[in-house]
């Protein structure tokens, strides 16, 4: 069992950056896949990056790409997502997921997710 929490969301400007975090509870964190989604109001929710237990490999959606950053700290147990350049399309809550499979794109082959954080930017 995985308990994700997120954090760091909020009101920025446009150009601005912001770091969300997702904090996980249990001991299969460093098993675990990782990723992050997202979902506007009236959008589905959208794959926004992932990386692997070792945090070795990344994939990004095209639409972050260059502007965001995935990493993890499995020591602390902790996911980030390091956001710059936002802009007004980037607004959503974001949603932090587990997988114990491989690493993944999809939020269908997530196991776990948090609860969720969000983020507003103003034009």
């Amino acid at each position: 069992q995985v308990q994700l929490v997120e954090s760091g969301g909020g009101l920025v400007q446009a150009g601005g950056s912001l770091r969300l975090s997702c904090a996980a509870s249990g001991r299969t964190f460093s098993s675990s896949s990782m990723g992050w989604f997202r979902q506007a109001p009236g959008n589905e929710r959208e794959f926004v990056a992932a990386i692997s237990k070792s945090g070795g490999s990344t994939s990004y959606a095209d639409s972050v790409k260059g502007r965001f950053t995935i990493s993890r700290d499995n020591a602390k147990n902790t996911m980030y997502l390091q956001m710059n350049s936002l802009n007004p399309e980037d607004t959503a809550v974001y949603f932090c997921a587990a997988s114990l499979r491989v690493l993944a794109t999809m939020g269908k082959f997530y196991d776990y997710w948090g609860q969720g954080t969000q983020v507003t930017v103003s034009s």
